[in-house]
């Protein structure tokens, strides 16, 4: 299991979101590479890089930023927020991302999806974002009458390897992961996934260790990185690496 850091990026800073509520903003920095370079330095392999104002606003904005984050470090980053056309799609994969999360768009277009995943196999990711027992898109201010079960069996039966699920109600809130989420999710078998939200403490970590033999390959961690309520170097060895 890897540990994955998030950099949320609305209007240029790094930031987190309660809830995923666009007025509940915490800034961390102003500097998303400088960053980007502190947790490489601590031996992250991967990064999560959202665009939020993509996220709400439908376009990736920030995808200059995102940029200099990639190319200033030499590790894999995958991008989320707002990929909702072909042309966002190929610019976000040809600025060097190693993977791009489409969540709006596996919502409510799974021509798109299926198109992406046999073009760009697995470079392509799906986030499946619950809130109460159903899926939420468009920034997470749109409910869906998706179920996370019902969204993760569509989107691996289109090809999609990996899927990011989170619960929207736990992100930033650093009250554990929902397992109960998971095991719905891993119980319709995906190829790859990847936990996300919620995750507070070296406790958490293990208690997403049971879950690795299903096909539980990472976790995303933003708040408790930022916080201090988690070490990365200790976070690498709770899971034994931090390579996948």
């Amino acid at each position: 299991m890897v540990v994955i850091p998030a950099i949320d990026l609305l209007d240029g800073k790094v930031v987190r979101l309660a809830q995923g509520k666009r007025d509940a903003v915490t800034v961390y920095s102003t500097d998303p590479v400088d960053v980007a370079a502190r947790w490489t330095a601590h031996g992250a392999t991967w990064l999560h890089v959202v665009d939020l104002n993509g996220a709400f606003d439908g376009t990736y904005t920030n995808l200059p930023l995102a940029q200099r984050v990639i190319e200033s470090c030499d590790v894999q980053v995958e991008l989320s927020g707002g990929i909702r056309t072909k042309e966002a799609l190929s610019r976000a994969l040809g600025i060097g991302a190693s993977r791009v999360v489409l969540g709006t768009k596996a919502c409510e277009d799974p021509a798109f999806v299926q198109a992406a995943a046999d073009r760009y196999g697995h470079r392509i990711a799906v986030a499946i974002d619950a809130q109460a027992g159903r899926v939420v898109s468009r920034g997470w201010v749109s409910s869906t009458p998706l179920t996370p079960s019902a969204l993760a069996r569509s989107v691996a039966m289109l090809g999609v390897e990996t899927i990011i699920c989170t619960d929207v109600s736990r992100d930033g809130m650093l009250q554990g992961p929902n397992l109960s989420l998971l095991n719905e999710v891993l119980a319709v078998g995906p190829r790859q996934l990847i936990a996300s939200g919620g995750i507070s403490s070296l406790a958490d970590l293990q208690a997403l260790q049971p879950l690795e033999p299903r096909g539980l390959i990472g976790v995303i961690i933003g708040k408790a990185l930022y916080e201090g309520t988690i070490d990365l170097k200790e976070a690498f060895r709770t899971v034994g690496g931090s390579s996948q």
